[in-house]
């Protein structure tokens, strides 16, 4: 049996030592475990040289020395590398939670708000630890001078690390209460009770608020470690809901401070370009390839902007008509070629399957408000990153991160396309020069030309089957897109499993569900192909060659609920379906679309499991959003662009779905209450465009082998 799974990245590494093995100088990875890196590559965007009175003012005298990082991921907290998991979280339970004299309940975590509804669930976890409505918390996110650290939001671990955490914090503070109820009334333990706000004592008329007992005394209690209890799976309201449908929420954009100014930055006419010359104006703040604007008045940047006269060195850059051919073409290392288990196939397949650069377009562009004093930095910005963006503003300016604060409102949406800063570092920057504080906000142009994309990719896959439809060899590689959703989840005797980087000619970074979206829709297609090849019904195939009992579920409930046995009932019909597995969640899908002038999805069944469900009504928007957003990049959404320029960065030329786009939803979640809770802010994208690519072979007989699948329809 051979089974080769690995990565071609200069840098990359398992998340463990016991995720990889050495063997003959080849590191052998569980594909599984392969870490995303696209966000944490590189550093800030601009490096500004140090103001050497504040530089001196701010260090004193003697000899100073810098330690400049090129890898973010190397400075991600200051004095040390990037902290992983929850082993460097501090201990001490007053850095995560402070009950009041008036027994008003502060948590603190530095994960964020992104429109995922993390607000609400680690709320939720608090608040039925202190058997508190959820009303009785306020959860204080993302700021970097107050909250404990954390690497960033994403990977959908909030729920299944960060909900833990904050369950053993509030356990810890109910022990705590019981504690000094028990002291204050010399009362047994077990005879006291805690619910509402306060601890009462059974058969007595003793009663205290969690106030009256934690006042003038310091929670310094050790937070408790090990397993704690399950969520409890109710559905309670979205914290904020009503300010956010009424417009009275605060984003990064709506913040206001004292004599701010507005900037704008001058930009570059492509990708690449340095900035030569530029003709001195009364206005201009510049430094290196920097350039930019600040007035009072926001609505005049614009037409001061254009008056403004550079001169600009380009290079000639790839269009979007070679990228594939130019990652082929690019690829760092010598792929490897599986040569075993061919013998035993009767039937063998080879096929490439290509994934188009595509854009964030969050709700919210990119915003950032600066605000210098005495040396010091403030930003409010939108990010999934706080300590992250804290970093890169420390390396721009060259500052000590304990001089930098990040402070991150709720905002609105990310996808993972906000964890970078630099629209923080930009209004940093003109902050810095006008002596004010700065808002910068990007337009929704700057957003698509500025932000960085899903990565583009080509998928190469070779198999083969025997007979009994069994599946022999299996020989995967993926050219850029990326690791996530890399391993095949079924039972193959002989494998390689490999990606390989090579090189983009766009800024590229991480994206709702990462990698697994090109990968399962690149094996979910592949394993249709495999068993219309074989003659084996592609439900029955699936199971054929599954033995992972969680992946059989989620597929044989969204059999059964879509009715998968029903034969196509009209012309121009078709059915499809699809199944994978990423961070730690199961989904299976199965669409039923419609061909003609156009394609038209009509229905989806998606079956979803994440282990226990916290929140069942917040988990189903969240499936339900995720296949939505998937519509876009199954069927028209791709970023088209022509040296070093795109061609379609504004929303009138770039299609998103719309309204009229979204089909039937059916959803079904598995409640696990047996297993621990995973995240689900990502996976349920993974499985839509396989299962429409699937139904579009049904209804026509033709495989489409790109996404979109659909990129001409408006």
């Amino acid at each position: 049996m051979l089974e080769v799974e690995r990565w071609h990245r200069a840098g990359a590494h398992p998340q463990s030592a016991e995720d990889s093995q050495q063997t003959n100088g080849v590191r052998l990875l569980c594909a599984s475990q392969y870490p995303e890196r696209y966000e944490l590559e590189g550093g800030p965007a601009y490096v500004f040289q140090p103001d050497r009175r504040d530089f001196f003012k701010l260090l004193g005298g003697g000899i100073a020395v810098l330690l400049l990082l090129n890898n973010e991921a190397e400075a991600q907290e200051s004095g040390g590398g990037r902290r992983r998991g929850g082993g460097n979280q501090p201990k001490e339970i007053g850095a995560w939670l402070h009950i009041g004299a008036d027994s008003k309940i502060t948590a603190m975590t530095g994960k964020v708000e992104v429109g995922q509804n993390t607000r609400t669930a680690l709320t939720q976890a608090v608040a039925e630890e202190l058997r508190v409505p959820a009303s009785s918390v306020k959860l204080v996110m993302g700021d970097t001078a107050l909250v404990p650290y954390d690497a960033g939001t994403f990977g959908s671990q909030s729920t299944p690390q960060m909900a833990p955490q904050m369950r053993r914090v509030a356990a810890t503070a109910r022990e705590m209460l019981l504690d000094l109820a028990a002291e204050k009334w010399h009362a047994p333990r077990e005879s006291l009770v805690i619910a509402g706000g306060f601890v009462s004592q059974k058969g007595v008329d003793l009663k205290a608020s969690f106030g009256e007992l934690t006042a003038g005394k310091d929670q310094v209690r050790s937070v408790m470690q090990g397993p704690v209890e399950k969520p409890l799976g109710q559905s309670i309201a979205k914290i904020d809901a009503r300010d956010i449908v009424t417009g009275k929420h605060k984003y990064a954009s709506d913040v206001k401070r004292e004599a701010m100014l507005h900037g704008k930055v001058l930009r570059p006419p492509s990708y690449g370009a340095t900035l030569a010359m530029v003709d001195p104006a009364p206005q201009l703040i510049r430094e290196g390839n920097f350039a930019g604007i600040v007035d009072a008045n926001p609505e005049a940047l614009p037409s001061t902007l254009k008056t403004i006269t550079a001169v600009w060195k380009t290079t000639p850059q790839v269009s979007s008509a070679d990228i594939y051919a130019h990652l082929k073409q690019t690829v760092q290392g010598q792929p490897k070629k599986l040569t075993e288990g061919w013998d035993d196939c009767a039937h063998k397949l080879e096929t490439t399957y290509n994934i188009a650069y595509i854009a964030h377009i969050p709700l919210e562009p990119r915003a950032a408000v600066a605000e210098w004093n005495d040396g010091k930095l403030t930003v409010w910005t939108g990010t999934q990153r706080p300590f992250g963006v804290r970093t890169e503003l420390a390396q721009a300016f060259q500052i000590p991160e304990d001089r930098v604060r990040v402070i991150v409102p709720d905002t609105g949406s990310g996808y993972g396309g906000k964890h970078t800063g630099e629209a923080a570092i930009e209004a940093a920057r003109l902050a810095k020069s006008a002596g004010k504080p700065v808002k910068l906000v990007w337009t929704r142009k700057e957003e698509f030309d500025w932000a960085y994309f899903r990565p583009a990719g080509v998928i190469e896959i070779r198999s083969g089957t025997r007979k009994d439809g069994t599946i022999a060899a299996w020989d995967y590689h993926n050219y850029n897109s990326g690791g996530s959703g890399l391993a095949t989840p079924y039972d193959i005797a002989h494998k390689v499993v490999e990606f390989h980087r090579t090189d983009s000619p766009l800024k590229q970074g991480s994206y709702r569900g990462l990698a697994a979206t090109a990968n399962h829709f690149a094996r979910e297609s592949h394993m249709d192909e495999i068993a219309h090849a074989a003659g084996i019904d592609p439900l029955q195939f699936r199971l054929q060659n599954l033995k992972d009992q969680r992946m059989r579920n989620v597929l044989e409930a969204a059999a059964k609920k879509f009715g998968w046995d029903r034969s196509k009932t009209r012309p121009n019909q078709g059915f499809g379906l699809s199944c994978g597995t990423e961070k730690g969640s199961y989904l299976a899908s199965c669409v039923e679309i419609a061909t003609g002038p156009k394609i038209k999805i009509e229905r989806v069944v998606t079956v979803f499991e994440c282990g226990a469900i916290v929140n069942p009504r917040h988990l189903q928007n969240q499936v339900e959003g995720s296949v939505i957003m998937g519509l876009g990049g199954a069927l028209f959404e791709a970023i088209a662009f022509e040296n070093g320029k795109l061609t379609n960065g504004l929303l009138s030329k770039y299609r998103v779905p719309r309204f009229s786009d979204v089909p039937a939803l059916e959803t079904v979640l598995l409640d696990r209450k047996d297993l621990a809770s995973a995240g689900a802010g990502e996976t349920p994208i993974i499985a839509l465009a396989p299962a429409v690519g699937n139904a579009i072979f049904h209804a026509t007989g033709k495989r489409v082998r790109s996404m979109p699948m659909a990129p001409d329809e408006s």
